[in-house]
């Protein structure tokens, strides 16, 4: 709205043209010279001990260290084959649109830096808060090092909040020179995404054993299939009569060259109760995989593309070895083969360090949320449903030690529609602290993580935990089993001194889930057979999912009592009475973390930084 006082003006004064064109001048002027001062002080690799490779090929590899003072993130991008630019950012689940990026583009003379967004459209946008802060530039024999750091948090609703847990990350290959920003096509670009967990804990590695041993566990020079996704399984076997010893740390083993296509593994335990399994080497899909190779279920160790070594506490080792304990082991691994690779062979797998000199304590793995069950359910087209898992008070006084355990680390896990996912300590009703949150989760991206701090649970806690499905792809109700297209609400928490206690999950009694079957039969005057010879599954799978069938059950889970499972390793209950047991009481909240925003800069405009990067290819 125009002042009344003051008079309009057609066009500025040839004075006041020239200051302006001069102070822009000075401003492009300055940029360059600054990037090309940085570009003679780029740090070493060994500053960014974190790395991965972006794409299949390995063209784009992305190195980056966590500064907790600075509440910021370092980022070393190593471009091997630069053609016009790239776009490298974040977004909530890995999408092109509503992204925040990072984005370098050259019109095939001069190169150009800048934060941008992209809309619900894919268009790209300048910020007008550049918060992708370009620290250098530098061309090598490899390719061209490209750094910039941004804060976790910088207040901008159009950019991504760095959290604890896991990011996707995408990235698009410019192939053409772009005169502008705006002209980028985001549909037409060479793209894909990553995941990692960016914000690694800090923690001192603690002081290894000289008796230290090592043991790997590898593939035995597989052929990669060619084909996108493959589970590969291989059976190994420790030595006869191997005592007792304490895993203390491992860490990948990655065939040099199939960096980008080893995309998780893990090593499973089998099952004492077997004397024996039998030997295979194959898809772990495949019909010719013995049955008995499903009782190879107890996790030692778990690795994912982007993580480190891992370490156990000083104070705690993973026992494995000695009387009680299989010694058949079985890795699975993920191949990720996008670009269908043919012949590739790999001998990937996880290295162990154990030693035969104890520590005090044995470390366990508990696991907490939900009974595998189909009474827990979701039903069909649900953009975030919501199921709680309960490890009781009741069960926490009974089973865990006066002094308590200390968890130090955590597992999350669903299966194909977990969104989020999220465990809380509760002591006398009060929530205390979360123990492990993932608010981007991903059925393809799990891995063991060690916590920030050491998480003290004492007899008469509770540790309740959520999770967030998303079934909106789905025409039926979606329910709790082992299936990949049922579900799972599951955190394996490491802790130590071991227990007896090896399961607290919970899931809704099943009387009140027959009652809520009896509502929607007399409410939708629907013909729901209940007969004992119908399943629950085929219960839901008759159920008409209007708004009230849905609310319903969503009023079912968070009121009803619950069947509580508080077992030991052998999946025998400890004593007590265990059914119908009241939901836990929670009448004090968590506050939510409010982020922390940087200072806000002097204002300027919102211009990219121009890069003297010289002729790109044509």
């Amino acid at each position: 709205m125009q002042n009344s006082r003051s008079k309009p003006c057609s066009c500025p004064s040839l004075k006041l043209r020239e200051v302006a064109s001069m102070y822009f001048t000075m401003v492009a002027a300055f940029l360059v010279i600054l990037v090309v001062a940085l570009q003679g002080s780029v740090p070493r690799g060994s500053d960014f001990p974190y790395k991965v490779p972006l794409d299949p090929q390995g063209l784009l590899e992305l190195s980056w260290n966590v500064s907790y003072p600075e509440q910021a993130v370092n980022f070393q991008l190593l471009i091997r084959d630069l053609q016009f630019g790239l776009l490298f950012g974040m977004s909530d689940r890995g999408e092109f649109e509503n992204a925040d990026l990072a984005v370098l583009w050259s019109d095939g003379h001069n190169s150009y830096f800048g934060d941008a967004w992209s809309d619900a459209k894919g268009q790209l946008h300048m910020d007008s808060q550049q918060d992708y802060q370009l620290l250098g530039a530098r061309r090598a024999p490899e390719g061209l090092y490209l750094l910039f750091r941004r804060a976790f948090s910088t207040c901008d609703p159009k950019d991504y909040l760095i959290e604890d847990g896991t990011v996707h990350l995408i990235y698009g290959i410019l192939e053409k020179p772009v005169h502008s920003l705006q002209a980028i096509n985001i549909s037409a670009l060479h793209g894909g995404l990553q995941r990692v967990q960016l914000l690694k804990p800090n923690i001192s590695i603690p002081e290894l054993p000289r008796d230290m041993k090592t043991m790997e566990i590898t593939a035995p020079d597989v052929v990669i299939p060619s084909q996108e996704t493959t589970y590969w399984c291989y059976m190994a076997e420790l030595p006869e009569g191997f005592p007792k010893h304490h895993i203390i740390m491992y860490e990948p083993v990655v065939t040099a060259g199939n960096e980008a296509l080893v995309h998780h593994m893990e090593v499973f335990q089998c099952a004492a109760e077997f004397d024996s399994f039998p030997h295979y080497n194959g898809p772990c899909d495949s019909k010719m995989k013995p049955d008995r190779l499903n009782y190879c279920r107890h996790v030692l160790a778990a690795w994912a593309m982007g993580a480190q070594a891992f370490y156990y506490p000083e104070e705690a080792g993973l026992a494995f070895g000695g009387p009680g304990s299989s010694r058949y082991l079985r890795l699975e691994i993920h191949y990720h083969n996008p670009l269908v690779f043919k012949g590739r062979r790999d001998s990937s797998g996880i290295r162990l360090y154990y030693t035969a000199t104890l520590r005090p304590y044995d470390a366990g793995i508990m696991e907490l949320g939900l009974v595998y069950t189909p009474v827990m359910a979701i039903p069909p087209g649900e953009d975030s449903f919501i199921l709680t898992g309960y490890c009781t008070d009741k069960c926490t006084q009974l089973a865990l030690p006066a002094a308590g355990i200390r968890i130090f680390a955590s597992q999350l896990h669903t299966h194909l529609a977990g969104r989020k996912v999220v465990t809380v300590l509760s002591r006398d009703g009060k929530e205390q602290q979360v123990v492990n949150a993932d608010r981007h989760y991903s059925p393809h991206f799990q891995e063991i993580r060690m916590l920030k701090e050491v998480v003290a649970v004492f007899p008469g806690d509770e540790l309740i935990t959520t999770c967030t499905y998303n079934t909106e792809d789905r025409s039926r109700a979606t329910v709790g089993g082992f299936g990949i297209l049922e579900e799972m609400c599951v955190n394996y928490v490491h802790y130590y001194p071991q227990t007896q206690l090896e399961l607290c999950k919970s899931a809704v009694d099943p009387g009140y889930l027959h009652r809520y079957f009896n509502l929607v039969n007399r409410f939708n005057d629907e013909e729901i057979c209940m007969c004992p010879q119908v399943s629950v599954p085929q219960q839901f799978d008759s159920i008409p999912w209007n708004t009230f069938n849905r609310d319903v059950l969503k009023s079912l889970y968070s009121f009803a009592p619950i069947s509580m499972h508080c077992n030991k390793s052998s999946a025998v209950r400890f004593p007590g009475e265990w059914e119908k047991q009241p939901l836990p009481s929670i009448t004090e909240r968590l506050r939510e973390r409010i982020p922390r925003c940087p200072p806000a800069p002097e204002p300027h405009p919102a211009a990219p930084i121009a890069l003297n990067l010289g002729q790109l290819r044509r």
